[in-house]
């Protein structure tokens, strides 16, 4: 058994075939858990949970790239106001696990001093109160962070996520330096590793970190593995449409960068997951 700790089958890339890709994944006993962008998407994944009565969960929130800076760039489709009601609300429906995905996300900042500096402290606003919430709801988080780690860090601290504490989430699709992961880890996260293995060199951290502390993804449908065959999508056929079948892959990789076999990767990060998510 597998667990993709880091789906988004409730994305457009799926309105086609969702149903087929769940059951398909679920015939191989791999398990889902859907993260959101926006409140649109973290509906569909509370939705897409419900229809099933094992193996299928959601993770609900607002990602820093959604967040709008001001009110003229509202998109009814991706960009919102955050609106922490709404979503404490959905944290009770049936089938949320999670708070996420929420974090950093400083990959595009707009050009300018103040325009840069307005779009780093709106991310943080909403990236702080989704933490609270989550706080609040004793649910784990699933952190996106690019270019911030050191900001992220530094928010966490702030938010009283202390040493011993006992776990709090996972940074999601990892790609940090060892000393990055050491300070995720004493704060009580795991890591997440998807696709992205094949891309970048990540090893150091794969090789020397705990199992115990580890978490597979897929990130699907975006971050296809170099070794799976993915299905074609978007116009002309540019881009490969990653599945949570996919996760064997990944699990794959991580046994032979670690030098372990590749049960004993199955079988510790399935137990983490279960335990991070209370997934029963």
């Amino acid at each position: 058994m597998l667990i993709d700790t880091h789906s988004h089958l409730n994305f457009k890339a799926f309105d086609e075939d969702r149903d087929e890709v769940i059951k398909k994944s679920l015939e191989q006993d791999v398990w889902i858990i859907n993260a959101s962008s926006n409140y649109k998407t973290s509906q569909l994944a509370v939705e897409i949970a419900q229809q099933y009565p094992a193996g299928v969960f959601a993770s609900i929130g607002l990602h820093p790239i959604n967040c709008v800076v001001d009110l003229s760039q509202l998109d009814e489709d991706r960009l919102e106001e955050l609106d922490i009601e709404k979503y404490r609300g959905l944290s009770k429906e049936k089938g949320v696990v999670a708070i996420g995905e929420i974090g950093l996300d400083y990959w595009n900042e707009p050009k300018g001093k103040v325009k840069a500096e307005v779009f780093k402290e709106k991310q943080k606003e909403v990236f702080l109160k989704q933490l609270e919430l989550a706080k609040e709801l004793n649910l784990p988080v699933i952190l996106h962070c690019r270019k911030a780690h050191r900001e992220l860090l530094e928010e966490l601290r702030v938010m009283n996520y202390e040493l011993g504490k006992g776990e709090r989430g996972v940074v999601h699709c990892f790609t940090g330096s060892w000393e990055e992961a050491q300070r995720y880890m004493e704060l009580g996260f795991y890591l997440g590793f998807n696709g992205i293995i094949f891309k970048f060199d990540v090893d150091e951290t794969i090789k020397k970190m705990p199992l115990e502390k580890m978490l597979l993804e897929t990130d699907c449908p975006f971050l296809c593995p170099s070794s799976a065959r993915c299905s074609p999508q978007g116009e002309g056929g540019q881009q490969d449409r990653n599945e949570p079948i996919n996760i064997k892959y990944i699990a794959q990789k991580i046994a032979e960068i670690r030098g372990e076999p590749l049960e004993k990767i199955a079988e510790i990060t399935t137990q983490n997951a279960k335990k991070l998510f209370n997934l029963s």
